[in-house]
């Protein structure tokens, strides 16, 4: 039986048109949607969004990171602080060192992206004397496992063997596990507070003339999620018709990490907020967002397959778990105040041009990424890091949380 055509909705009212994917990236989205049309049948007419979200990121060969297309940098949807500059990967060594000293001289790295931040964190260990003995990457992509193997290859050849990639979270861990921009892309439950009653939202299909379409559509909710869902209404006061997420993998990952972790500490860097930043009254949309060569638009059902999803982290959730499963919550500081404490300026003094008539475009790039970096109005507040630790001495001092900015509480 063929599957009718997958409509794909038009960019959002006012906004600009999102740029057309050519005719086989289209060809591969509809491949994709016609998998997500099929776990919906089967289903019996709707997928909760939390699986369609998982198809639409990580289903085998399809999903928008399992799948072939370019996603970070210029030519992809998104540029992360590694890709802005090696500054970035120069300052979380100065964090990671004295870690490795004190735990085990294991480094490993969840989602390695182009395997730009792996290649800049082992030059910059190598050059302070605290090179690991084992580099381990954790990569559910083999796509992008390739693309980061030739850049490793390319980039610090006399390291490749120290480098090992993972498809599956190892059983157990030592010394540092670093994640940049992981936790916001797990798949989230959808929320809705309507009508004083708490509504899962599912995904299921709208047939219409020439085809169907991907719709969002209130789902059979459990007495459990519904009383949760109230006891968030009450006590942040939501207003009616107040939809959200509540992020179940991300916190059910650092469980796990946690219990797996004998010594050395995860350290995560990401967008978001503490819980009652997350959930507070005005912000009656969510944070669930969608990239798209570096166009933020709302809708998570524009060209599956093709296109970033995500939602803000609830720190406050990761550190409840972290801690529940016997880590200590070490630090917690905006991503400006953790570069400022473990050394990004006095990095980037020591690259200043000694004549500034020698300023070169390479060193105006690394200021402007700088910027980026620490400015209150893009990365600097927007983006948090924290810090979990199990078994390291009390007494050790941990560059970028010495000093940074406390007044940003779980």
């Amino acid at each position: 039986m063929s599957l009718p055509p997958i409509i794909q909705p038009v960019s959002p009212r006012g906004q600009d048109p999102l740029p057309q994917p050519d005719s086989e990236a289209q060809a591969h989205s509809q491949a994709l949607c016609a998998k997500i049309l099929a776990a919906i049948e089967a289903a019996g007419g709707w997928i909760p969004f939390t699986e369609f979200m998982g198809l639409a990121l990580y289903a085998p060969a399809l999903g928008y990171y399992s799948g072939g297309a370019h996603k970070f940098g210029a030519a992809g949807d998104f540029v992360t602080g590694p890709e802005m500059t090696p500054l970035f990967g120069r300052t979380l060594a100065n964090t990671i060192a004295p870690i490795l000293a004190a735990s085990k001289p294991h480094l490993t790295e969840a989602g390695a992206g182009t395997g730009k931040l792996a290649g800049d964190l082992l030059q910059a260990l190598e050059a302070m004397g605290q090179l690991p003995e084992r580099y381990d990457i954790l990569e559910l992509s083999a796509e992008l496992a390739e693309r980061q193997r030739a850049y490793l290859q390319a980039t610090v050849p006399h390291l490749i063997d120290r480098i090992h990639w993972l498809s599956a979270l190892p059983e157990m861990i030592q010394g540092v596990l670093v994640g940049n921009e992981v936790l916001d892309a797990m798949p989230v439950e959808l929320v809705r507070w309507k009508d004083a009653q708490g509504q899962r939202l599912g995904v299921s299909v709208e047939r219409i003339d020439d085809g169907i379409r991907f719709i969002t559509t209130p789902v059979a909710t459990s007495p459990e999620l519904a009383e949760r869902i109230r006891a968030l209404a009450e006590k942040y006061a939501w207003p009616d018709d107040y939809t959200t997420e509540l992020p179940e993998a991300g916190p059910a990952w650092i469980a796990t990490l946690a219990q797996r972790m004998t010594q050395g500490a995860l350290l995560l860097i990401d967008y978001g907020f503490p819980r009652h930043e997350f959930y507070h009254h005005e912000r009656t949309g969510g944070t669930l967002m969608c990239h798209y060569r570096h166009r933020a638009h709302p809708d998570p059902f524009y060209w599956p397959g093709l296109q970033d999803i995500t939602a803000h982290v609830d720190f406050t959730a990761i550190a409840e778990a972290g801690f529940d499963a016997g880590m200590d919550v070490a630090g917690y500081c905006t991503q400006a105040g953790w570069l400022m404490d473990a050394g990004l300026l006095d990095i980037l003094a020591a690259e200043q041009p000694a004549d500034p008539a020698q300023t070169t475009p390479a060193w105006v790039r690394t200021q402007h990424a700088v910027q980026t970096l620490l400015s209150p109005a893009e990365m600097g507040e927007f983006f948090k890091v924290i810090l979990l630790t199990k078994g390291l001495p009390a007494t050790l001092r941990i560059p970028g949380f010495i000093r940074s900015d406390r007044s940003h509480t779980l």
